[in-house]
């Protein structure tokens, strides 16, 4: 019964904390009372039995908890009493409010999360944080920043939140442009952390995936914008390839080797169709450009079959439209096969002599590969030790592992 909670929560807890957020109105209280509330579970599923359904009995007995826990304090503090008054009283009417537009509590969240009262990263170090569940440490990879700068930014984001009294629910029509670019970026790195997960045993984390294209399919029903639709497509095509990403034994797979045959078909071609619909817009931004990229390399039947002269010439745009380092460290990675390693190595030298891709271990053993390819073995070899100190993940450190060993053969 204990495995069944933790599954539970693994797969429901942070759409828990949302719906406790907008009953409770604060962070920190929806918190405790989401662990309060698995921590009853634990104790009386095994003596009750499960059940019917699960997350509304774990919102309800997080929501007592929290009126019993402020009931308790009201022997020491009378104002805990009215608290717990008014929280039972609003948490009744809220429950039988639902937004007819958006039902959905954790799409709630994010647009709280992402209000223009916050700093841009803030709004999303927050949402990842309380919307899914990250840790700061993988936060703080997927910003190339430390993990403590985003735990002070977290923590100064939840104060704002409270002091401002910033409302939980979705804005009017009207105000939801302009909240949108900040909601696609949480959704993406979300979903890119369930592609390619930043550390751990597993090259990917499903839930973290397919909680992101959930959340977009939900924002493209509530707000169909272009680059919604883009952002639906890319991670529908690129999700697509996982099964072919990873061996059997969970050894990584590289684009140019993978078995196209385990490619979800019915995902490509959503996506191809969500692709096309955002590009007749002409209203379309990055995300629709590198799911247009996504959808040359899904086209293909095989991998000599790529059109890199089609990819290279989407990546200019999206260098002009959207500019930065990764963007820039891809498009060479593109130009190296259209035009070969020597010339993609030019570009990524020049990126790395800028400074701003440092210690990103993608672009070490990216220059790794075209130095080996190019047969400079000794250069290769410094540049996958670079990648390898770099790497948290452990299905890439034994794929840069073997790249060595290689070379060392």
């Amino acid at each position: 019964m204990r495995e069944r909670v933790e599954t539970f929560y693994r797969a429901d807890s942070r759409r828990v904390l949302a719906t406790l957020i907008r009953l409770l109105g604060d962070f920190d209280t929806a918190e405790e009372a989401m662990h309060a509330a698995f921590a009853a579970a634990i104790e009386q599923w095994p003596r009750d039995g499960v059940p019917a359904n699960p997350r509304a009995w774990l919102v309800s007995a997080g929501r007592f908890k929290a009126i019993d826990s402020m009931r308790r304090r009201a022997r020491f503090d009378a104002s805990q009493e009215e608290l717990a008054r008014q929280l039972e009283a609003d948490a009744a009417e809220a429950a039988g409010r639902e937004d007819p537009e958006v039902a959905d509590d954790q799409l709630r969240l994010i647009f709280t999360c992402c209000h223009p009262a916050l700093q841009p990263d803030a709004q999303v170090a927050l949402t990842l944080r309380e919307v899914c569940g990250l840790t700061t440490e993988e936060i703080a990879r997927a910003f190339l920043s430390s993990p403590p700068t985003l735990a002070q930014r977290i923590v100064r984001a939840k104060a704002k939140i409270r002091d401002a009294r910033i409302p939980y629910q979705v804005p009017e029509r009207a105000e939801l442009p302009d909240r949108l670019d900040s909601v696609l970026h949480v959704i993406y790195l979300v979903f890119n952390e369930g592609y390619s997960a930043s550390s751990g045993e597993s090259l990917t984390r499903h839930d973290l995936s397919g909680e992101a294209i959930r959340l977009g399919r939900l924002l493209v029903e509530l707000l169909p914008e272009p680059e919604a639709v883009g952002l639906l497509a890319l991670m529908l095509l690129q999700e697509s390839r996982r099964a072919a990403r990873s061996s059997p034994s969970g050894e990584l797979v590289l684009l140019d080797r993978q078995d196209r045959s385990l490619w979800d078909r019915a995902q490509i071609a959503e996506g191809m169709a969500l692709v096309e619909r955002a590009l007749s817009s002409r209203r379309f931004g990055p995300y629709t450009l590198q799911a247009a990229i996504a959808a040359v390399h899904d086209q293909a039947p095989d991998a000599a079959a790529t059109d890199w002269d089609q990819i290279v010439g989407l990546y200019d745009v999206l260098a002009r439209t959207d500019p930065s380092p990764v963007i820039a460290l891809n498009r060479a990675a593109a130009v190296a096969m259209r035009d070969g390693p020597a010339a993609g190595l030019a570009l990524i030298d020049a990126i790395l002599g800028g400074g701003d891709l440092a210690d990103y271990h993608l672009a070490h053993s990216a220059r790794a590969d075209l130095l080996r390819r190019l047969g400079r073995s000794k250069e290769a070899r410094t540049s996958y030790h670079r990648a390898l100190d770099l790497t948290r993940q452990e299905p890439e450190r034994r794929f840069l592992e073997r790249r060595l060993a290689e070379l060392q053969d």
